[in-house]
């Protein structure tokens, strides 16, 4: 037995000093290592951290297969074994799809719709895993629902009923893309834009109707004008002849009272007509001279045409006298009575009987 121990302790001692030698540079060498050991752990930690930003829902896969949802904020999961799929945008986004068609009335146009659409947070796993390409699908939809419903319209209907196109576009992406975890908040016709040619034919419509109903404007504005002027004319010469009216009314009116001043001081009305016809002639030419823009008149200014006037008067009240004599005498043998008129006193006059017009003008 004690050979046994020793042979063991022999063992031991072997081992030792050849074990020994080893172990002591392994210990020296694991001192280098540290530092890596501790750089790889600190990578791993941060590895084991993810943020995930606000409106945004994080897809966790953990070798190959779905595990969770996570949303904003700062999360965990497994180094090495978990990792983050996908991202998916909880925002509302737009789209914008440009359509050409044919209307009813075999007019090309374009139409450019706009759909506003949101992931439901609730189906982030079948917005993300169901589809692939969920803009091109909303696209192809769009197409499909413009196209059925455009050739029914003719082009000012497609105007006018632009809201029943957004309507039917959303209703049909909706009964669609809720299956897919998508929520279509809006459909928008933004715009509507007809062939060149087509928009120049419609401008030039609307030009003409445009001139058109100018034409009867201005035309019902001449007549109104032509009408006014028409009144205005004929106010002015009803004015113009009561005026003309008014002024004989009163020349004659001064007349009679200047030849009845005229008879007050003795002077008979033979007398006081020929006064007042020299008078009014050379007060005339007075007048006439004094305008310097005035026409030229030609006028008889002797005082033998004023004579030749007064005799001319003069002729004209006895022959109408003998007119008056003559009417009076057949009043009498058809037995008509003539009245009678009130005699004046007459004024004596301070000149004689036998006046003689050419002596007292060529007086003057």
């Amino acid at each position: 037995m004690l050979r046994i121990f020793k042979m063991g302790d022999k063992c031991i001692v072997f081992l030792v000093r050849i074990y020994l030698p080893f172990l002591i540079i392994k210990t020296y060498n694991m001192s280098y290592f540290v530092p890596i050991f501790l750089f790889l752990g600190i990578i791993v930690l941060i590895s084991a951290v993810f943020i995930v930003k606000q409106q945004t829902a994080a897809i966790i896969e953990r070798f190959g297969k779905f595990t969770s949802v996570r949303n904003s904020g700062i999360q965990l999961k497994i180094p090495l074994i978990d990792k983050v799929a996908g991202r998916v945008n909880l925002r509302i986004q737009q789209l914008d799809v440009i359509v050409e068609t044919k209307t009813k009335d075999d007019v090309f146009v374009r139409l450019k719709i706009s759909v506003q659409f949101q992931v439901v947070k609730s189906n982030v796993y079948d917005a993300f895993y169901k589809l692939e390409d969920p803009q091109n699908q909303i696209t192809s939809y769009v197409f499909d629902v413009v196209r059925s419903e455009v050739p029914k319209m003719k082009l000012d209907d497609v105007f006018e009923r632009k809201d029943d196109i957004a309507i039917a576009v959303k209703s049909e992406l909706n009964q669609s893309m809720t299956d897919y975890g998508y929520d279509i908040i809006k459909t928008l016709v933004t715009d509507i834009d007809p062939d060149q040619q087509v928009k120049i034919a419609m401008n030039r419509i609307n030009a003409s109707e445009r001139e058109k109903v100018a034409a009867e404007y201005e035309a019902e504005a001449e007549r109104i004008k032509i009408v006014a002027k028409a009144r205005a004319e004929a106010e002015s010469k009803r004015l113009q002849g009561q005026g003309i009216a008014d002024q004989r009314r009163e020349i004659a009116r001064g007349l009679e009272e200047s030849v009845e001043v005229l008879n007050n001081v003795g002077i008979n009305s033979q007398e006081a007509s020929a006064l007042i016809v020299v008078t009014q002639h050379y007060d005339t030419l007075q007048s006439i001279g004094e305008e310097t823009n005035s026409n030229l008149i030609l006028l008889p200014n002797s005082p033998q045409a004023g004579s030749d006037m007064l005799n001319n008067m003069i002729a004209s009240f006895v022959a109408s006298n003998q007119i008056g004599e003559e009417m009076k005498k057949r009043n009498e043998q058809l037995g008509l009575k003539t009245p009678k008129k009130k005699d004046k006193p007459k004024p004596e006059s301070s000149y004689d009987d036998d006046f003689d017009v050419d002596d007292d003008l060529s007086s003057l």
